[in-house]
C-alpha cells in the first residue's frame, strides 16, 4: 500500500502549481522543534519511518485515479507515475539528544519532492519524539527502577504501535502490548486485572488459579479489596509455590497511598522471607508522581505507566516544523527564511550543520553553523542517511536505537535532566549565520519600504 497520499491536500495543490509553472529548483528544508513542552531536551525518534517512506515513495494507479476525481490536471497526474525521491537527507541518528531550533533532519531535493515529504515527516517525527522524550523523563524519575509501558488501552487508536516503540527508545524496559512485542521484539510484561480476582468467590482462589497457570511468572494484583490482606494472601500463595520449587515474582499495587502501602507490603514480604518478591506500582502515574514516590522512600521496584506515557500528557503534540531554508536558482544558493513578529517563529536561513562540544565526556554546548563552516573541536550531529534517493546509512535495530538514546542521555549533564526548573541548554549560532540572517532581514525590510513608496 502506497503512503504517497498520506499527506495534506495543499501539498498536492502546490505540487501541481510547481509543475504548471515549471518551478522545480533544488530546495532545502529543515525539520526542527521550536520549543520543548517540558524539560530542556528531546530524544529524537521516528527516523526509521522516514527512511522507509522515502525508499518506497511512489504513486500507485489507484492514488492517481483518486486525484483525478479531485480535479487535478491529467498531464500533471501522468508525471506522478514516475515520481520518486531523488534527493539527499541529513539527520541526527535516531536516539540523539536535540534541543530547540536545531535542525534534526535536513532534506535537499527538487522542491516538488522535498515539499511532498513534509506531512509524513512531521506526523512521524513529532509523535515519536514527543513520546520518546516523555518516556525518558519517566525513566529518569524512577531512579533506576524499571518502567513498563501499559498504555495500549489508552493510546490514540492505531498509534499504539508507534507509541510503544517510542517508549522503548526512551528507556522503558517492556510493554503490555502483545502486538508490539510480536512485531517489534520488545519484551512483554503484565500481571492480572481486577476482573480476574473478582470473578472468583475468594481472592486467594484467584491467586492460586493464576499461580497454577503461570508458576514461573506469577505476579498477583493485591489491591482489589484490601492491599494488606491481599499481601498476606500473596504470602500464602508464595509459600505454596516454593513447595513446588517455584517462586512468586511480584505483587502489584494499583490504588491507594502507594508510598505507605509499598512500605507495609515490603515488610510483610520480608518478614515471610520473600525478599525476592518485587513490588509493582501502577495507576495514573507520571514522572512527577514517580519522583515524589521515590523521594518519599517508596519500596517500589517497578512502575507500570500507561496513559501519561503513550499520550504524552500534558502535551498533546510536539511543536516540530519543516521550513524552507535554501533554494538554488541559476546555480546559486539563495538562503531563505521566515520572518515573524513572534521571534520564536523566525527561522534560520541557509543550509546548516549542528556541532556539539563535549568536555570531560559531557555535552557542553551546541553550535549551529552554515554548511561550509567547520568547528574543529565540535562533533557534527547531522549524518548523511539518503544520497540521490538511496539509503546510504546503516539501519540500526530498535534495541540499538534504544542503546544509542541511553548512551547519549548519559552524556547530558544532570542539571538539564531536571523535571522542573532545568536551565536552557546553550545553543549558539556562528557569526556567519547571524550575519546572513541580519542581511536577509534588512533586505526584506528594504523591499517592503520600496513597495510602500511605490504605492
Amino acid at each position: 500500500m502506497s503512503d504517497a497520499l498520506r499527506t495534506d491536500l495543499y501539498q498536492m495543490t502546490m505540487l501541481q502549481a510547481y509543475w504548471k509553472s515549471r518551478h522545480n529548483p533544488e530546495a532545502t528544508f529543515d525539520y526542527f522543534v521550536r520549543k520543548i513542552p517540558a524539560g530542556s531536551y528531546l530524544i529524537t525518534a521516528g527516523l526509521s519511518f522516514i527512511l522507509e517512506y522515502i525508499e518506497n515513495l511512489r504513486f500507485e494507479e489507484e492514488d492517481i485515479e483518486y486525484l483525478r476525481t479531485q480535479g487535478f490536471d491529467s498531464e500533471f497526474l501522468d508525471t506522478l507515475q514516475d515520481f520518486r525521491f531523488t534527493g539527499d537527507v541529513l539527520a541526527m541518528p535516531e536516539g540523539s539528544i536535540a534541543f530547540p531550533i536545531e535542525p534534526i533532519i535536513r532534506v535537499t531535493a527538487p522542491i516538488m519532492e522535498a515539499q511532498l515529504v513534509e506531512t509524513f515527516l512531521l506526523n512521524k517525527m513529532n509523535f515519536s519524539t514527543l513520546i520518546a522524550t516523555k518516556a525518558s523523563r519517566v525513566v529518569y524519575a524512577a531512579k533506576g527502577r524499571t518502567i513498563a509501558e501499559f498504555g495500549l488501552r489508552r493510546a490514540q487508536g492505531d498509534g499504539h504501535l508507534e507509541a510503544t516503540r517510542a517508549c522503548y527508545v526512551g528507556g522503558c524496559a517492556s510493554t503490555s502490548n502483545m502486538l508490539a512485542g510480536k512485531k517489534l521484539s520488545i519484551p512483554i510484561s503484565g500481571t492480572m486485572a481486577h476482573s480476574f480476582v473478582t470473578s472468583f468467590d475468594h481472592e486467594i482462589d484467584s491467586y492460586r488459579a493464576y499461580a497454577d497457570a503461570f508458576p514461573k511468572r506469577c505476579f498477583l494484583l493485591i489491591d482489589t479489596y484490601n492491599s494488606i490482606e491481599g499481601a498476606n494472601k500473596a504470602v500464602i500463595v508464595g509459600k505454596e509455590l516454593e513447595k513446588r520449587g517455584e517462586k512468586l515474582l511480584g505483587v502489584r499495587l494499583d490504588s491507594g497511598d502507594l508510598c505507605e502501602l509499598s512500605k507495609r507490603v515490603r515488610k510483610i514480604l520480608d518478614d515471610a522471607w520473600l525478599e525476592h518478591v518485587k513490588i509493582v506500582a501502577s495507576g495514573d502515574l507520571n514522572e512527577w508522581k514517580i519522583d515524589e514516590l521515590m523521594n518519599k522512600g517508596a519500596k517500589i521496584d517497578m512502575f507500570g505507566v500507561g496513559t501519561e506515557l503513550v499520550t504524552g500528557r500534558p502535551t498533546p503534540a510536539l511543536d516540530g516544523i519543516y521550513k524552507l531554508s535554501d533554494v538554488v536558482e541559476h546555480g546559486k544558493h539563495i538562503p531563505k527564511m521566515k520572518l515573524s513578529e513572534e521571534i520564536v517563529k523566525t527561522t534560520l536561513p541557509g543550509k546548516k550543520i549542528v556541532w556539539r562540544i563535549i568536555k570531560n565526556g559531557k555535552f557542553e554546548k551546541d553550535i549551529i553553523t552554515l554548511n561550509d563552516e567547520i568547528v574543529n573541536e565540535g562533533l557534527p550531529l547531522l549524518e548523511t542517511v539518503v544520497r540521490n534517493g538511496k539509503i546510504v546509512c546503516d539501519r540500526p535495530s530498535l534495541s540499538q536505537i534504544r542503546q544509542n538514546a541511553a548512551h547519549n542521555f548519559s552524556k547530558l549533564p544532570d542539571e538539564y535532566k531536571k523535571l522542573e526548573g532545568a536551565p536552557t541548554y546553550p545553543v549558539e549560532f556562528s557569526r556567519e549565520l547571524i550575519e546572513l540572517q541580519v542581511q536577509i532581514v534588512e533586505k526584506i525590510k528594504r523591499e517592503e519600504i520600496n513597495r510602500s513608496i511605490i504605492k
